[in-house]
C-alpha cells in the first residue's frame, strides 16, 4: 500500500492522537497509584505532570504507536474493504491490537519487567489499548473518502 500524501496526513494525525491519549492515560494511572498510597495530588500537580509527560513520555509512546500502526492501519484498510459493514469495529480492534502487541514486544525486549507503568495491570493495559483504538478510529474517519490502493 503506497503512502500517498492523502494517506499520510490521516495516518500521522491518528498516531499523534493515540500518542497524546495514551500519554494522558499513563500519567493519570501513575498519579492514581501514588494517590492510592496516600500522596496528595492536587489538580495543579495533575495538570503540570500531564503537560510534562506529554513532552517527555510521548516521544517513546509515539514510537510504539507508530511501529504498531504501520502494520495495523493497512491491515484495517484491507479488512474493511472485504467487510465494509465492520469498518469501525475493525479499525478500533486494529488500533487496540497494535498497542497491545507493541507493548508485549517492548516488554519482552526491555531490561525491566514492564517498561510502561500503566501496562502493569489489566485496567492500565486496556486504557493504553483504548488510545490505539481512538487513533485508529480517527484514521478511519479522516480516510473515509480517501482511496488507498492495494
Amino acid at each position: 500500500m503506497p503512502f500517498s500524501s492523502r494517506f499520510l496526513m490521516p495516518f500521522l494525525l491518528a498516531v499523534l492522537l493515540a500518542t497524546a491519549v495514551g500519554s494522558i492515560i499513563q500519567t493519570q494511572y501513575n498519579l492514581a497509584a501514588l494517590q492510592a498510597i496516600g500522596a496528595p495530588i492536587p489538580l495543579a500537580v495533575r495538570l503540570r505532570t500531564t503537560g510534562l509527560d506529554l513532552l517527555g513520555f510521548s516521544p517513546l509512546f509515539g514510537l510504539l504507536v507508530l511501529a504498531g500502526f504501520v502494520f495495523a492501519i493497512p491491515a484495517a484498510v484491507w479488512s474493511s474493504r472485504a467487510l465494509p459493514a465492520l469498518r469501525w469495529p475493525l479499525f478500533a480492534l486494529a488500533g487496540a491490537l497494535a498497542v497491545l502487541l507493541t507493548l508485549f514486544l517492548v516488554n519482552a525486549l526491555a531490561p525491566m519487567p514492564t517498561l510502561i507503568g500503566a501496562n502493569r495491570t489489566v485496567a492500565g493495559t486496556l486504557g493504553l489499548m483504548a488510545s490505539g483504538s481512538v487513533g485508529a478510529l480517527l484514521f478511519a474517519a479522516l480516510s473515509r473518502t480517501v482511496r488507498v490502493r492495494s
